[in-house]
């Protein structure tokens, strides 16, 4: 029996949205990944924490999209770690808490772009895989070649988060951007108004 391969997507998912959806289930389904793991973060140490919604709420948002999916799952671990959370404590954290998994990280090109920037990058690099999502007007610049890096066909997704909570300020339909059991949960809430 083979260790299974499990990716962590980790985001705000402020809100979760169908491109999310679209990397993690081709990450799940087009890579060596057995599984994808959303881990939202309370707080991205390089985001404001005031533009952040309720972390329960997202957690909420990401659990509703992922309703009926196998390989596809919500983790609040960085709930429960220091503030703010890197992503080298958390892969720590989990590989100790997991023996029986072997973790890889999911980014996008974007994010490929400033690894270097982060906290124990070298570490992150020696221990484990990186799978890569391509990003318009990002080049992951010399990590692309890095031998823990796979760079991966994943289609790329023009949509952000950032979009959908202008469209609902705005008063714009987001129907076909989220899935509509969290388009309700905002509605309910009246989340980003």
């Amino acid at each position: 029996m083979s260790i299974p391969k499990v990716g962590l997507f980790f985001g705000s998912f402020n809100p979760i949205h169908i491109g999310h959806l679209i990397i993690a289930n081709y990450m799940a389904n087009f890579t060596a990944l057995d599984e994808v793991w959303f881990v939202i973060s309370p707080q991205n140490p390089f985001k404001e924490k005031k533009s952040l919604g309720n972390m329960y709420d997202r957690l909420e948002m990401v659990n509703l999209a992922l309703e009926n999916t196998d390989n596809l799952k919500a983790s609040d671990i960085e709930f429960h770690l220091p503030q703010p959370s890197y992503t080298i404590d958390t892969l720590i954290y989990l590989a100790e808490k997991y023996p029986n998994k072997e973790f890889s990280l999911i980014m996008g090109e974007d994010n490929l772009a400033g690894l270097a920037k982060w906290k124990n990058a070298a570490i992150i690099l020696r221990d484990y895989k990186v799978y890569v999502y391509p990003r318009h007007g990002y080049d992951g610049g010399a990590l692309k070649l890095h031998p823990a890096v796979t760079m991966t066909a994943t289609p790329v997704m023009e949509i952000s988060a950032t979009f959908i909570r202008k469209a609902i300020k705005e008063n714009n339909s987001i129907k076909f951007f989220c899935p509509d059991k969290v388009i309700d949960f905002i509605d309910k809430k009246g989340l980003y108004l």
